[in-house]
């Protein structure tokens, strides 16, 4: 019991000494010299805010974006989905206009409905890896409150209308 209670001090102490030199010595924070210079030099990219590969381009993620942090821009040449759906635009986030409310990952139509990687995030995307042509023509049940309610954000400035995406859904059941 003696040593148990010599090893817990000894675990306290040196934990103790190790928070303290992090913090009045900075002891483990070392600065990259090369990723400094990229920085003040400003050479250093952002990471992908979009997966435009997997993106359907539907719009979901502007609508819902409280702030107006997405914008939807026209793609050079469309590219087709699947049959009947079209992608035309790419959402493009603002960072200085984000507040981090996560509402367009969580709006996305892969994510929400599909349950697929968000296609957009305000932080960073990652590895979204999936074939969106696929994922849209495997079947899946959808109830009607759900999709009711994603639809509200793919009705207004949306390329998608409302009625494409429950007759889609409709088809994939």
């Amino acid at each position: 019991m003696v040593d148990h209670v010599k090893n817990l001090l000894r675990i306290m102490l040196e934990g103790s000494y190790t928070n303290l030199k992090r913090i009045f010595l900075a002891a483990d924070r070392v600065t990259d010299m090369e990723l400094r210079r990229r920085i003040l030099e400003g050479r250093v990219e952002p990471e992908p805010k979009v997966a435009e590969v997997s993106c359907i381009g539907c719009a979901g993620c502007s609508n819902a974006c409280p702030t107006g942090a997405i914008e939807m821009r026209d793609l050079d040449e469309p590219v087709e989905i699947i049959e009947g759906l079209v992608k035309k635009q790419l959402p493009v986030l603002n960072s200085e206009k984000c507040v981090h409310c996560y509402y367009c990952h969580d709006f996305c139509p892969l994510y929400a409905l599909f349950g697929e990687p968000g296609t957009i995030h305000p932080n960073d995307v990652g590895e979204v890896d999936f074939d969106a042509g696929r994922v849209l023509k495997k079947p899946v049940k959808i109830s009607e409150d759900k999709l009711r309610f994603i639809s509200q954000f793919l009705a207004d400035k949306s390329v998608m209308k409302t009625d494409t995406l429950a007759e889609a859904a409709r088809r994939i059941r």
